[in-house]
């Protein structure tokens, strides 16, 4: 992707960074030459961003054209906010702390390089900082009271950089220039780029995707003129250089996927998961309410709070099954087999959430796993128990798990009755990417849940399916993007 340095004046530019044309802020914004350009980064570093300044146009008007500015208008305001500089000395204490401790004044002014301090011992805290506020050159200050907080965050002009540091500018420069360069090699200028949320290094036991399933995606994105980043959690301030975002870590509210996927609506980007179906998926008792609300089938359920705990054992008899709101993946579940069991287990969910899920329990071999995508059946799998144990994952002392086969089945052979409850449940979330858990009792299914984020791990699910597995997924988010 071409990468301009835009500039008030290209002639009192001090740096000569290779691999980069400087450009004048006026000839960016009234030059043809650069409004038609397609893909190109756009490093904005003018002298003010004040308010309808030449230097906020140049982000302004580098996001209306598709360009990826840096830093964007977003940023900007961002720096002028109190409440974002305020929660930034509480997010962020143990480094401050960490990094300023030895100082011994009460004041303290860090300038930051392309996340990069002259002073490598700040690099840490530079490299945060940049992360949060996406701009080449940042100036924070910090002052003591109790302790070290942040007191403002702004900009550092070109003209204000000392000469002694524009060598190791120039070199900070490079190194983050090649760095977001090489990071997927790339043979053509893609039309469009696609960032995946996946994170190899989190202490994830059963992540929604395996490494050979993210090389498929990446594949598949790759032959649909998409280029293609895998991004980390520490690379939310890059988020808006991306025109779509694919979730492939395990989504929760109060986690940073849901930040991730907000910020991507939010700024535009087509984001799966979408927050609204996080949201909704994540809360077993809100899709109690809608399946029920709708009349959909169900194994019989109880919302229950304090008042009512007495009549779940008369109304489902035992065993039961009691699920916390944010269950996922087994954990957060449990089956109860006595009123004392059942009066034990209550007690402690219900000191984490005002309100649980108990259901009835209906024992069968396997669940049916019905994937859905843009409204329509995507893949079909039977998820069988663990042996001798009552779910598809049995969780075991010293975090280890043991899970039971996996079975992908044509979604034509899938029973009419099956695909039809599971796409009326997955509709009822929206147009995103879901599994929809069932039970087969003879002629009649209920439905478990509807899952955003499901489980597509190559050799599993798109045993069936194949290469057409990804390619679907990639045409939808394509078509998307488009449309947007």
């Amino acid at each position: 992707m071409p990468v301009l340095i835009v500039v008030n004046n290209p002639s009192d530019w001090p740096l000569h960074i290779s691999d980069v044309e400087v450009v004048a802020a006026r000839a960016y914004l009234t030059d043809p030459t650069y409004s038609d350009m397609r893909k190109v980064k756009v490093f904005n570093l003018c002298r003010s961003y004040r308010y309808q300044s030449i230097g906020y146009y140049v982000s302004l008007l580098a996001s209306a054209r598709g360009h990826k500015p840096i830093p964007r208008v977003t940023t900007i305001q961002d720096t002028k906010s109190p409440t974002i500089i305020r929660s930034l000395s509480d997010d962020m204490d143990e480094l401050i702390q960490k990094s300023l401790g030895h100082i011994q004044s009460q004041k303290f002014v860090l300038s930051i390089y392309f996340g990069r301090n002259v002073a490598k011992r700040y690099d840490a805290l530079s490299s945060q900082l940049f992360k949060l506020f996406h701009a080449p050159f940042l100036r924070a200050q910090f002052v003591y009271k109790s302790a070290w907080e942040v007191q403002n965050i702004g900009f550092i002009a070109a003209s204000e950089i000392p000469e002694s540091h524009w060598t190791f500018v120039v070199e900070a420069a490079q190194e983050y220039f090649a760095g977001r360069r090489a990071y997927v090699p790339r043979r053509v200028v893609p039309r469009y780029d696609l960032a995946i949320l996946n994170d190899p290094k989190e202490e994830e036991e059963d992540p929604p995707s395996n490494e050979a399933a993210v090389q498929r995606f990446i594949r598949a994105a790759e032959q649909k003129g998409m280029g293609v980043e895998v991004i980390t959690k520490d690379d939310y301030a890059q988020l808006a250089e991306f025109d779509a975002l694919f979730i492939r870590q395990t989504t929760r509210v109060n986690h940073y996927t849901y930040r991730f996927a907000r910020r991507a609506a939010a700024e535009g980007i087509v984001v799966i998961d979408d927050p609204e179906s996080i949201l909704k998926c994540a809360n077993k008792v809100y899709l109690a309410e809608l399946l029920s609300r709708h009349k959909l089938p169900m194994p019989k359920t109880l919302i229950v709070h304090k008042d009512n705990v007495d009549s779940v054992g008369t109304e489902l008899g035992f065993p039961c099954v009691l699920k916390q709101p944010d269950s996922w993946f087994s954990r957060g579940v449990v089956r109860v087999e006595s009123e004392a069991q059942l009066k034990e287990q209550v007690e402690a969910m219900l000191g984490q959430s005002e309100l649980i899920i108990a259901q009835e329990f209906v024992p069968t071999d396997y669940d049916w796993r019905i994937g859905i995508f843009d409204r329509k059946p995507l893949y079909a799998c039977k998820y069988f128990m663990a042996r001798n144990h009552w779910q598809i994952v049995k969780r075991e002392t010293g975090g280890r798990s043991r899970h039971g086969k996996v079975e992908a089945v044509p979604v034509g052979y899938v029973p009419k009755f099956v695909v039809g409850a599971a796409l009326k449940a997955a509709n009822l979330i929206g147009d995103g990417l879901y599994g929809v858990d069932l039970k087969q009792v003879g002629r009649q299914c209920y439905i478990v849940e509807v899952n955003d984020n499901p489980n597509l791990d190559a050799g599993y699910e798109d045993a069936v399916l194949k290469d057409e597995l990804y390619d679907r997924i990639m045409e939808g988010f394509l078509k998307r993007i488009e449309r947007r």
